[in-house]
């Protein structure tokens, strides 16, 4: 196998690995029950004209199953937090009590359960998209490289090792989301 055929393979396995990261991530967002500063995760608040992550300007903690304290390192982000929050629209309705934000969380009706599996279902088919997405770029180069002179036996393996590493990582794909989905289903 040439050089450019292996880097093809090393930088698609990458982009496909980076799919599977950003849908980790994009799960810890969806939550399944129990209170996680994690739910937080894409709230921004502004702070003095630039928009911050939440956790840079509080110290968010979870006391037990069911709520999320916010404490503000200063007491005047006190309500750009909250607003920050109810913006977010995450379901959740944020108590301020002077020193900080309390957030009780819900327990999921069915009807919520279901919109946040098939939310996991989108994010696992966007992954699944990416996944295409650099299988083709892949095989492009390869075509390029075909026509460039490389054998074409060389070649084919080449797409066949592309389409082997695009099955594994849709099939990585289905398992993370049958987990996502028995967690958020669970009563």
């Amino acid at each position: 196998m040439t050089e450019e055929i292996e880097f093809i393979l090393d930088s698609t396995k990458e982009s496909m690995a980076g799919s599977i990261e950003h849908l980790d991530k994009a799960f810890l967002n969806i939550r399944a029950g129990k209170a996680s500063p994690a739910m937080l995760g894409g709230v921004f608040v502004d702070y003095y004209g630039s928009a911050s992550p939440l956790s840079q300007v509080s110290k968010i903690s979870v006391p037990d199953a069911r709520t999320i304290t916010l404490q503000p390192f200063e007491k005047n982000m006190l309500h750009a937090i909250e607003k920050a929050i109810m913006i977010a629209n995450l379901g959740f309705n944020p108590m301020n009590n002077g020193d900080m934000i309390i957030i009780s969380v819900p327990p999921l009706t069915e009807d919520r359960r279901r919109e946040l599996a098939k939310q996991a279902k989108a994010e696992a088919e966007d992954a699944k998209i990416s996944i295409r997405n650099a299988r083709k770029e892949a095989n492009t180069d390869i075509k390029k490289l075909e026509k460039e002179g490389t054998s074409e036996d060389i070649c084919k393996g080449a797409e066949e090792d592309v389409q082997n590493l695009t099955n594994s990582f849709i099939k990585k794909i289905d398992e993370i989301l049958a987990i996502k989905e028995a967690e958020i289903m669970k009563v």
